[in-house]
């Protein structure tokens, strides 16, 4: 097949190394890939270097932007539709909510035979205004009458658009997003060396966060109960892992709050150093507010950490309380105080939930498995 991805932007995120590591199966699967994608800025980081190594062609579609702006998201349909017209492809495949509409809309207009959407996470929130939100929910409603099948990377979210009246059931799939297992195992690095290699206490309780600086990532809710487990735990540490647009402001707070000796910031890593910092964390908490999956609390969990999270999205595809990790509601932040210390406080308890976590990533979660699975819908939407 000639296959066409289209992403709004190549940052480091759960989206795109999704995309890049479809890119690279269908490669070596010998399909003829090609990925459009809009320009790389800011502080999140780049996975361009990846994208070359995929394997696919590389199209940068300049007009291609995040940002809502009529005139630029007109060029930006023309642009995909004239790489459309020379590619020719047999499958469109578009993620990300804004190359998602754009490019349904590209792909259709050329009856490209196979148009894919994937839903890596909700566009609509009930942080946003209703009138953003209800703009959302319609632009997707215009999108999904505009591709053949729509991929849910958990059955929330295929649940939360179908609720909103976007697209029907039947033309919804689940395909997880999946993860390199092998990448994140290390199985020669201890914790102990790991908390050392990133400057920390070897002895010491460490609590981490694997996430772009967004508001919506809740870096800030984990500040709120650092007092609250510093006063069970004196020796406990904090390390957050990433960088981004809100990283100032959160530096900001630590400095204010006189935490600098407790939390840890330790801005972009390469893949492999985020896979090193992850051995140095016995809880990975992520109080996101707005999350499709979260492939973080997958690798955290072959890494050996537990994990506990709020329960948005489709997390509890991978935290299922109790089981594999710990479950808290949204913005509850004296319950995620107390799924922390539960964790910290009874260390057997914890590595058999680590345990059955892992198992259940392996099974579930593992890269292949969502190469399959996409490539069947792929089969099923051309027969």
């Amino acid at each position: 097949m000639t296959i066409l991805h289209i992403i709004t932007r190549l940052i480091l995120g759960g989206a795109q190394q999704n995309t890049v590591m479809t890119c690279a199966a269908q490669v070596e699967a010998g399909h003829d890939v090609h990925l459009a994608f809009g320009p790389i800025y800011g502080p999140e980081g780049s996975l361009l270097d990846e994208a070359r190594g995929s394997g696919a062609t590389l199209h940068e579609v300049r007009s291609l932007r995040r940002a809502v702006s009529p005139v630029r998201d007109l060029l930006a349909k023309r642009a995909l539709a004239k790489l459309i017209e020379r590619v020719k492809p047999d499958v469109v495949h578009t993620h990300s909510s804004k190359a998602g509409i754009v490019g349904r809309a590209a792909a259709w207009s050329r009856r490209v035979p196979a148009v894919v959407h994937t839903v890596h996470g909700l566009p609509f929130h009930e942080r946003q205004s209703a009138l953003i939100r209800n703009l959302y929910v319609k632009a997707e409603r215009w999108a999904a009458r505009r591709c053949h099948r729509m991929i849910g990377i958990t059955q929330a979210m295929c649940d939360a658009f179908t609720e909103r009246g976007i697209g029907r059931p039947e033309r919804f799939s689940v395909v997880p997003s999946g993860i390199d297992v092998s990448r994140f195992e290390l199985p020669d690095l201890t914790r102990q060396q790991a908390k050392v290699e990133f400057g920390l206490p070897g002895d010491a309780q460490v609590v981490g966060m694997v996430a772009r600086f967004d508001p919506l990532k809740g870096h800030n809710d984990l500040l709120d109960i650092v007092p609250a487990l510093q006063s069970t735990f004196p020796g406990v540490r904090v390390l957050f892992v990433g960088d981004g647009w809100h990283r100032k402001q959160v530096e900001q707070r630590v400095a204010d709050e006189g935490l600098t000796d407790v939390v840890t910031l330790t801005g972009l890593l390469s893949p492999d150093r985020t896979a090193r910092a992850m051995h140095a964390m016995d809880v990975v908490v992520l109080p996101s507010y707005q999350e499709g999956q979260s492939r973080v609390l997958a690798e955290v969990l072959v890494a050996g950490c537990a994990i506990a999270a709020y329960d948005v999205g489709g997390i509890g595809a991978i935290c299922i309380d109790g089981h594999t990790g710990r479950l808290v509601p949204m913005g509850d932040r004296q319950a995620m105080r107390d799924a922390v210390v539960s964790l910290l406080d009874d260390p057997v308890a914890t590595r058999n939930m680590v345990e059955r976590g892992r198992a259940h990533v392996v099974e579930r979660f593992s890269h292949r498995v969502m190469v399959d699975g996409i490539e069947a819908v792929y089969r099923d939407v051309l027969e």
